[in-house]
């Protein structure tokens, strides 16, 4: 069955822990407050196989000048498929005429993945992170 994309806000809980669980990510062990998340999201953009939420990945924003891509996630068993290449590349024409578009890779193994889009290092800049899960 080919993968079928979605922009869409709207998820049961279980949808999103099976998701975030596969990775695993410990926000996966919150699945109403991922709910609640994706609803508040500038853009969520979900990729399915039939009825199962294979990928997924989300945007904030000012709506203006900056955007920040927070969730990008591929089902391990669907990895290699391109499945994060499409989710990123739809996501990323809402933001054409944006200043700044910034994604903070937790897996140093995916930098590559975003510098083929054309994210670039800072330089003399690092994340800062305040973790409560």
């Amino acid at each position: 069955m080919p993968i079928t994309y979605k922009e869409t806000k709207e998820f049961r809980p279980e949808e999103l822990e099976r998701l975030f669980l596969s990775i695993p990510w410990a926000s996966g062990q919150y699945p109403d407050k991922l709910v609640q998340a994706m609803r508040n999201s500038s853009h969520v953009i979900s990729a399915w196989d039939g009825n199962i939420l294979v990928g997924l990945v989300r945007s904030l924003d000012d709506g203006v000048t900056a955007a920040f891509i927070h969730y990008l996630l591929v089902d391990p068993e669907y990895q290699g498929q391109h499945i994060g290449e499409q989710l990123m590349r739809r996501l990323l024409a809402y933001y054409d005429d944006f200043f700044y578009v910034k994604v903070m890779p937790s897996d140093p193994n995916t930098i590559g993945f975003y510098k083929r889009f054309g994210f670039q290092e800072y330089d003399n800049y690092s994340a800062l992170v305040i973790k409560h899960i």
